[in-house]
């Protein structure tokens, strides 16, 4: 019994091991958004997490998240003082942690699709609030830029932000939806080819 639940330990740590790792290289991948400030870019570290956790369990998408942000900020190191990482885990958590806990309950396409709409909207949400809340103000104070200089990179690539608030409306929130939809195809079909390896 003892060594039967030491290998099924070993290969979840190796399986949640191999999936942050892959997050991490993903992490270098950045697109632009047209309608979005220089420093909002997607990238597709989130799909391995949303494998890990559907097939693991939510929690297991959430250690992903933590670990893919910490071998960020020891390997590549930060420009945003920690902050973009931080928003990065606490934007991609909600995002895992929604999407598996209703696939979970009952492991299907239909409740796949209706997971990752949940996380996307989940995320998005949870990402307008932390943003003008918290992680822009927490960010100018400690760069000591006004929030201003946010804005206005806004406003140069979309007419209608013109402050925190419309950044937040037409560039941050319309960012993540489309981010968690552009995450959200992808994961679907390749999920569907690699669970079998991690049920194994």
């Amino acid at each position: 019994m003892l060594a039967t639940k030491k290998k099924f330990d070993t290969r979840y740590l190796t399986k949640t091991a191999v999936l942050s790792v892959l997050a991490f290289l993903i992490m270098f991948i950045e697109v632009p958004l047209w309608f979005a400030p220089p420093f909002l870019k997607v990238d597709f570290s989130d799909i391995p997490a949303l494998i890990g956790a559907f097939a693991l369990g939510p929690m297991t998408g959430v250690v992903i998240e933590l670990i893919k942000n910490v071998l960020h900020i020891a390997l590549k190191g930060t420009t945003t003082v920690g902050v973009g990482e931080l928003a990065n885990f606490i934007v991609g958590s909600v995002f895992v942690y929604t999407a598996a806990s209703i696939y979970n309950r009952n492991k299907s396409l239909k409740s796949a699709i209706i997971g990752l709409i949940s996380g996307t909207i989940a995320m998005t949400v949870v990402a307008a609030f932390a943003n003008y809340f918290f992680l822009l103000p927490f960010y100018a104070k400690l760069y000591g830029a006004p929030l201003e200089s946010f804005v206005e990179m806004g406003a140069a690539v979309n007419k209608f932000v013109n402050d925190v608030k419309t950044l937040v409306i037409f560039a941050i929130s319309p960012f993540n939806i489309v981010k968690g939809i552009m995450i959200s195809v992808v994961t679907i079909p390749l999920y569907k080819r690699i669970s079998p390896l991690l049920h194994k």
